[in-house]
């Protein structure tokens, strides 16, 4: 079980505003599915051969992860780069283990995360 859903609320209202407008985190921007509008979030962003792997430590059915798999693109900024990304696919731990690299510390079993997702490069 991810962490407890109102906690991603919680983390969505008063923390994620602060991560972005810090520029230190990677920030993934999606466009809702209902609402049509443009949302950040800041995530771990892991790269791996042709994409990146994100940890869904709130599952897939976070809003975020749902948009992004709604919409099919979405676009991260990373060391002041904007990267499109398309094709995501949650994936599970055992793939997404074999893909990231060596040093890319794994979530604690504690928080029993098994669901991530993985993303293309768009080339330019």
């Amino acid at each position: 079980m991810p962490m407890p859903l109102w906690w991603g609320h919680i983390n969505k209202r008063v923390f994620n505003p602060r991560a972005v407008q810090g520029g230190k985190w990677p920030v993934l921007t999606h466009v809702g599915r209902s609402s049509g509008r443009t949302y950040q979030t800041p995530l771990d962003a892991y790269p791996v051969d042709g994409g990146y792997v994100f940890v869904l430590v709130y599952g897939s059915g976070s809003d975020w992860v749902r948009n992004v798999l709604a919409a099919g693109r979405a676009r991260l900024r990373i060391d002041g780069q904007e990267r499109e990304l398309a094709a995501p696919a949650v994936i599970g731990e055992t793939e997404a283990f074999q893909i990231l690299a060596d040093d890319v510390a794994r979530p604690p079993k504690l928080l029993r995360i098994t669901e991530f997702l993985r993303m293309d490069l768009v080339a330019p």
